[in-house]
């Protein structure tokens, strides 16, 4: 092999200008995916101290803003294939961004909140870098890289800037300002889809959504598991075990149902419409992935005849109404797969509604009724699929 073929010196290449592109995910992208169990468990842990209005919108906002640096990443290289010395000298820059930006959660907003946004500008830098390179190496794309290069260098400025701002205009200024990152994805006629050279490996991202969303749902058998030891195994009464049991088997279950529902699943077309859902509704799940695992955190805190405290209840119940919605949404918007068959429209319906519904009842029943209706809501979701499909299977 010549030098200038091997992985380490191989420029950036479109992927449409290879033979063959496969979608795996690369190590460097899978160790920058490690500083974001980091970054998710210390958010969670931000919501579990700030469990009001305040707090949650906090939340949301750091936990989309995590999201998309990862997720721009992500798209850069599923449309390049990148690999070598100065792109991974610019991933590791990019991954002490991001550690940055993880530190400074617990301060956010206060005086965290200045290294917090000045990480995000680097990043929204480095990513510009990403296209700058690309677009030397690839003339034929030049017109989207240069797009990208000026959109991303804009806005590096843009939250740089925010970051000294005073309170509240600086939140406001980067909120702004990230809606108007998305919009360049969204408006048509200013879109960067417009470009025919902006197309992504759909499969390759397909893989990235799936290994992030084990890793936000991982996060909640993390914040079970060290809950528990901090407050002593060897402390809690039987029925305090029996539902860390419940928690730690919840979260399996909600991998269980994206992964047979809609992970590793590719849009059912290129419309931009459709690309655009299958973005959002990741987003949201992951989202409403995270408050699902912080509200399992409150199984160890109570017994079997203890209410389940209110705050917990309502971003558990609301979060897995969001899931299981997402879930139904991306079935809408994926590839055609068995399982949707079994698992329709009606079987949503009934999880959304119940997990509400959890939430109003919840503070006036022992939380071993709690929990029974909320992990009814969540296991309707593969055990109907099931015994629709066992009864098929057996007829057949």
């Amino acid at each position: 092999m010549a030098l200038h073929d091997h992985p380490i010196w191989r420029k950036p290449q479109h992927h449409q200008d290879l033979d063959h592109a496969h979608d795996h995910v690369h190590w460097a992208e899978l160790f920058y995916d490690l500083i974001h169990v980091v970054t998710i468990f210390l958010l969670g842990n931000y919501l579990s101290h700030h469990l009001d209005l305040h707090g949650f919108l906090v939340f949301a906002g750091v936990f989309i803003t995590l999201w998309y640096a990862w997720g721009e990443l992500s798209i850069f290289n599923s449309i390049y294939v990148s690999t070598d010395f100065w792109h991974r000298l610019i991933m590791a820059v990019m991954i002490c961004t991001v550690m940055f930006m993880a530190a400074a959660i617990p301060a956010i907003d206060g005086k965290g909140w200045v290294f917090f946004a000045l990480g995000f500008a680097a990043n929204r830098a480095m990513i510009a870098a990403l296209y700058y390179r690309a677009r030397r190496a690839n003339s034929s794309g030049e017109s989207m890289s240069t797009a990208q290069i000026r959109n991303f260098s804009v806005f590096a400025v843009i939250f740089a800037i925010a970051a000294f701002l005073p309170a509240p205009l600086a939140y406001w200024v980067f909120a702004v300002a990230m809606v108007a990152t998305q919009a360049m994805y969204m408006i048509p006629g200013v879109t960067v889809l417009r470009f025919e050279r902006f197309v992504p490996r759909l499969g390759h991202m397909a893989e990235r959504f799936a290994l992030l969303t084990l890793i936000v749902l991982g996060e909640g058998f993390f914040k079970l598991v060290v809950t528990l030891s901090e407050k002593g195994i060897y402390k809690v009464s039987p029925d305090v075990l029996v539902n860390f049991v419940i928690g730690g088997v919840s979260m399996f279950v909600m991998c269980w149902i994206y992964f047979d529902f809609v992970g590793n699943a590719k849009p059912k077309d290129k419309k931009v419409s459709t690309l655009v859902i299958w973005w959002l509704a990741h987003l949201i799940l992951m989202l409403c992935g995270v408050m699902v695992g912080v509200a399992l955190a409150a199984e160890v805190k109570v017994g079997f005849w203890e209410p389940y405290p209110t705050e917990y209840a309502a971003i558990g119940c609301f979060g897995l109404a969001g899931y299981i919605a997402m879930l139904w949404v991306l079935q809408n918007v994926i590839e055609h797969r068995l399982a949707s068959d079994f698992g329709r429209w009606d079987v949503r319906v009934f999880g959304i509604v119940l997990a509400i519904i959890c939430f109003f009842v919840v503070p006036h029943v022992p939380s071993l009724l709690g929990n029974l209706i909320w992990g009814t809501a969540l296991l309707s979701q593969i055990a109907i699929p099931l015994t629709r499909a066992w009864t098929q299977f057996r007829h057949e």
